[in-house]
């Protein structure tokens, strides 16, 4: 099918409420999930949507997939209305959530695919060849006649990218697609990803994963309380704080007491800190580098050590705190 000569997706002044009643009917409360937002996605692009949760990612995604009606505003999809050609645009695109749900695990990949080829009407001598092959592509052909519900969480996530492709869409929405993987298989899904592109589909990529977007990502909208905060590149968006530097310790021992302690230090922009392991992790955005190490090494409490330490150049997700921060 001919691609259109517009964007592959077009959103402008974008808005959707919902509307809490109270016992009588009447409105008691109207939150605003989306508060006016524009961005178009080109053609072919791997476009990735950014933000904290409730910031609207969600909405935005329901949205365009014909999923929720917006309260006012436009979007497009491959120049389709979404509140007018509903059904046409079912037709044209592919959507990959996060999770388990959207399979039926009493049959096998196989009998899935069947089933998703003909309710989105593939003639059958069409869906008997491409089957095999979109299994071969996700890595399950082994499997291919084996129940989904012996299937680990991973090879599921597979199967849900092959059920996406199975009338090949022009378009394909992927949410949150790697949440809840291992490594190995997170890696394997961005395989798939890149290989997507490649093949010139149109992907808009929603991921909380900032070192994700920035590997895949042609562009970045990141989104915050219902509004895009900044739209651009990965480098540029990097470039919005490139007047911070980022001290990383690797720490023994370290406490929420440490970490407090670093955010009341002077000229501390943001403290980060993954806790939770033998050895922890801890970020200090500073502007100024390696001058304050000092002050960070005089914080640090009796029986706690820094194992490691390094200077490092901010990255995509310090600028992305710094956004939704703001």
């Amino acid at each position: 099918m001919q691609k259109p000569l517009g964007p592959a997706i077009s959103v402008k002044g974008l808005t959707r409420e919902y509307v809490t009643r109270n016992f009588f009917g009447g409105v008691a409360r109207t939150t605003s999930a989306l508060s006016g937002i524009d961005f178009e996605v080109a053609n072919g692009e791997l476009f990735g949507l950014i933000g904290p949760n409730g910031a609207g990612k969600t909405t935005t995604i329901k949205i365009l997939t014909t999923l929720l009606t917006p309260t006012g505003g436009d979007a497009r999809i491959l120049g389709l209305d979404v509140r007018k050609d509903l059904y046409e645009i079912r037709r044209r695109i592919g959507i990959v959530f996060g999770g388990e749900r959207g399979l039926y695990n009493r049959v096998s990949a196989v009998d899935n695919l069947r089933y998703f080829s003909d309710l989105y009407g593939v003639d059958s001598s069409v869906a008997r060849k491409r089957i095999p092959e979109l299994l071969e592509v996700v890595g399950l052909s082994d499997r291919a006649q084996e129940k989904v519900e012996k299937y680990s969480r991973g090879m599921k996530q597979r199967l849900h990218i092959a059920k996406a492709l199975v009338h090949d869409p022009e378009l394909i929405f992927l949410d949150e697609p790697t949440i809840g993987l291992d490594p190995g298989g997170a890696r394997d899904i961005r395989n798939m990803v890149r290989d997507l592109k490649a093949q010139g589909k149109t992907i808009l990529l929603t991921t909380h994963y900032m070192f994700e977007a920035e590997e895949l990502c042609q562009r970045i909208a990141v989104i915050s309380k219902g509004k895009i905060v900044a739209l651009d590149t990965p480098s540029e968006l990097k470039n919005m704080v490139r007047d911070i530097s980022v001290i990383e310790l690797r720490t023994f021992e370290a406490t929420m007491d440490y970490v407090e302690a670093l955010r009341k230090l002077p000229n501390v922009v943001r403290v980060v800190a993954d806790l939770d392991s033998e050895q922890q992790t801890i970020r200090v955005q500073t502007p100024l580098g390696a001058d304050l190490l000092p002050k960070v090494t005089a914080a640090l409490p009796a029986g706690a050590r820094i194992i490691d330490r390094t200077i490092k150049e901010p990255t995509l997700e310090d600028a992305y705190l710094r956004l939704v921060e703001e």
